[in-house]
């Protein structure tokens, strides 16, 4: 039943623009992240951040032990609902910030921020089996 009710809430939330958004940019990352062959570092790279680096880093410090609880108590729906949180920060990041910027810090800062945001949300469900 349990398997039931979180395929239920993760074909609903996938069905809406914020779900269907936010499968669009895990897809980007991930796929930077496979041409990288990124495993990361865990290094933050540097001491000045783009405002959108800061916002998706807030935004995965909040997301994510909000989607922890809510999969905790079995609340798939809360789940989904704490990664859409995800949508806004990580359209701006893919906008106005370059992954692959020449200084060697930025570029392993900005990947391994990918890096989060893909594990945040495979945390939650596996969106790399999902097509579209």
């Amino acid at each position: 039943m349990r398997l039931l009710a979180r395929v239920k809430a993760l074909q609903e939330f996938v069905e809406t623009e914020e779900g269907s958004d936010l499968l669009t940019a895990y897809k980007r990352a991930a796929n930077i992240l496979k041409k990288e062959n990124w495993e990361g570092t865990g290094a933050s790279g540097g001491s000045h951040f783009e405002p959108q680096e800061q916002a998706l880093i807030g935004a995965l410090d909040a997301a994510g032990p909000k989607a922890a609880a809510a999969i905790d108590a079995e609340d798939f729906t809360g789940a989904m609902a704490a990664l859409a949180t995800l949508r806004g920060p990580i359209d701006q990041f893919f906008d106005h910030v370059t992954v692959n910027d020449p200084d060697p810090a930025k570029r392993e800062r900005r990947l391994n921020l990918l890096m989060r945001f893909r594990d945040a949300v495979n945390r939650v469900a596996d969106f790399s089996k999902i097509e579209g």
